[in-house]
């Protein structure tokens, strides 16, 4: 009598494919669970924070290796690198899931792209070089420009998430209980660096390492003075909720204050944008309308020597109002 398996051999051919891609499916699943998952990007993210401080205790230490790169011999090449873990905090400041290899290969893509682009207009070389630098340069200003807005985020949440402690405090609640409320109900960028240093407690490290910490990895002023205060009040006792509530009026303060001179000075910024692009514009406007009358500026010597010096010029200008206008508070 044959078999089920020999007298239905498709049947059993569709249930063999059905488990293999059911089986297929669940493995790709659980990679993605591992690695993608918001779990996974979570711990992650909280492990990019922990390696932007200079903590070498053993509490911290075997979470801090970062990885520099995907590939094992440049990571090898990256972590001798004078400059590579500050480029690696750079951009754990700016709250980018970037690696310093990617980062570095990306202005050289670009910079390479600039190059083969001058030549391929049979453009000089120096001309090459010029647009390659400034193409490389774009992934750098792009962390820096992130960096910057990250920063002045968090530094107008942080008058907010004193009062919050604050009031921990003022409630009964230990110190680290007001950062795990910080935490939890404020929202990013500031929340995650307080679950940070609560999580850093948790796992055994000092809270003045922890703290040392927050500031490594925040290079804000007013924040550096919240761990300072902190610090102080451990060693020498004093109100910590008054503390922390005048920390928090003299910041608002300042942030006020800050923002009656950008309006004051906006002129002068203004003023100095519009001096800056007009020569820009008046050359194109002419060059579009008349390229004979301009052709001389580019062609002949005496009027490559007219453009370098106003290039020379312009900058010294456009130095020189950005630091009239540049007020610090």
């Amino acid at each position: 009598m044959p078999s089920f398996f020999s007298s239905h051999p498709a049947l059993v051919i569709v249930a063999l494919v059905f488990a293999a891609m059911l089986l297929l499916l669940q493995g790709i699943h659980s990679v993605w669970k591992q690695y993608k998952s918001p779990e996974a990007k979570r711990l992650e993210r909280r492990l990019r924070a922990l390696s932007a401080a200079h903590d070498d205790s053993a509490s911290t230490r075997l979470v801090k290796e970062r990885v520099l790169s995907d590939m094992p011999r440049l990571q090898r090449t990256l972590q001798h690198m004078p400059r590579a873990h500050q480029l690696d905090r750079f951009i754990v400041q700016a709250g980018l899931d970037w690696t310093v290899s990617g980062l570095l290969l990306g202005c050289a893509l670009l910079l390479a792209l600039g190059v083969l682009a001058a030549v391929v207009l049979g453009q000089p070389l120096a001309v090459g070089l010029a647009s390659g630098a400034v193409l490389g340069a774009l992934p750098l200003l792009h962390v820096q420009r992130k960096r910057r807005q990250r920063l002045g985020l968090m530094e107008r949440q942080l008058p907010e998430a004193l009062d919050l402690i604050a009031r921990a405090l003022r409630a009964g609640h230990a110190f680290s209980s007001g950062l795990q409320m910080a935490g939890d109900e404020l929202p990013d960028p500031i929340a995650g660096e307080f679950r940070m240093v609560h999580d850093e407690i948790n796992y055994g490290t000092s809270l003045q390492q922890a703290l040392s910490n927050l500031g490594e990895r925040v290079p804000v002023t007013d924040l550096r003075y919240f761990v300072v205060a902190v610090l102080i009040q451990r060693e020498s006792g004093g109100n910590l909720t008054e503390v922390l509530g005048n920390l928090s009026h003299l910041i608002r303060e300042r942030l006020k204050l800050h923002a009656k001179v950008r309006v004051l000075s906006s002129e002068g910024r203004m003023s100095a944008w519009i001096l800056g692009l007009m020569p820009f514009g008046l050359a194109g406007l002419l060059n579009l309308f008349n390229p004979e009358f301009m052709s001389p500026l580019w062609t002949d010597s005496i009027g490559i020597t007219i453009l370098k010096w106003l290039a020379a010029m312009m900058v010294i200008g456009m130095l020189m109002l950005r630091h009239i206008v540049r007020i610090r508070v």
